[in-house]
């Protein structure tokens, strides 16, 4: 079987080889999934009219300096354009690397094009076939290994620093981390339940929306978050606590 190079891969799934936006691997994974991986196919260069502010697209990325398209919201400008679709890898925008650029990063450009101009997207599409890259297996012997104890344990992977394994969040840390997932996607086009749980992290303990905003400031200070999603992010986070669903 070939060997593939790490520049090759633009995403993996979790036990699935289609291109599914809701098997993206992320930080966590468990001990007996498959890995696919999905690498690059056919290069193209597609020009959009930005007749609305809002396009459309959920962008996403693979934490090694790939942004891909994890969403199409339908009747949108981008939905309208055969040629795009879920999976392809923002290479440029209007001849402007994109490469080595965090989602967030590529959200914003989009987000700041004029409306009314036509820019360029040169995109790449996964291969429509793929190479399992890795399988693991509980295979270990009894007692190897860490012990997860409650059942409510995961192994996650971070770009820096070893893997371990952790604690999943409780109900109301899920519950909080899925709505500001949902907000991030509203404000700034894009998904991340690795950023989501930082912020409900730093939120949780917080008394008021100015505090939360000093810690957002202090600890994502890059993202620079509007006043009103940080009063959304708060108010997200209180509802949860309450259990206001």
């Amino acid at each position: 079987m070939r060997k593939l190079s790490q520049a090759e891969v633009m995403f993996c799934t979790l036990n699935t080889h289609k291109v599914d936006m809701d098997k993206l691997l992320g930080g966590q994974i468990g001990l007996e999934d498959f890995i696919f991986a999905h690498v690059k196919g056919q290069r193209k260069e597609v020009e959009v009219f930005k007749s609305e502010e809002a396009l459309g697209l959920t962008i996403t990325d693979n934490g090694a300096g790939y942004a891909f398209i994890k969403r199409i919201k339908e009747g949108s400008v981008i939905d309208h354009i055969q040629l795009i679709s879920v999976g392809d890898m923002i290479e440029a925008i209007n001849g402007q690397s994109l490469l080595g650029c965090r989602h967030y990063e590529v959200a914003r450009l989009l987000k700041e094009l004029p409306r009314g101009r036509t820019f360029t997207l040169k995109l790449t599409e996964p291969r429509k076939a793929f190479d399992m890259i890795s399988m693991r297996s509980a295979g270990g012997r009894p007692g190897s290994g860490p012990q997860l104890g409650t059942g409510r344990g995961t192994l996650r992977l971070r770009s820096r620093g070893p893997a371990t394994v952790e604690d999943l969040p409780s109900a109301f840390e899920e519950k909080a981390i899925e709505k500001v997932d949902d907000l991030l996607e509203s404000y700034m086009g894009i998904r991340d339940t690795e950023l989501a749980a930082t912020m409900v992290e730093l939120g949780k303990d917080k008394r008021n929306p100015d505090e939360l905003a000093e810690a957002l400031d202090e600890r994502l200070g890059d993202f620079a978050f509007p006043d009103e999603f940080v009063f959304d992010v708060w108010g997200a986070i209180g509802d949860a606590k309450v259990g206001r669903y």
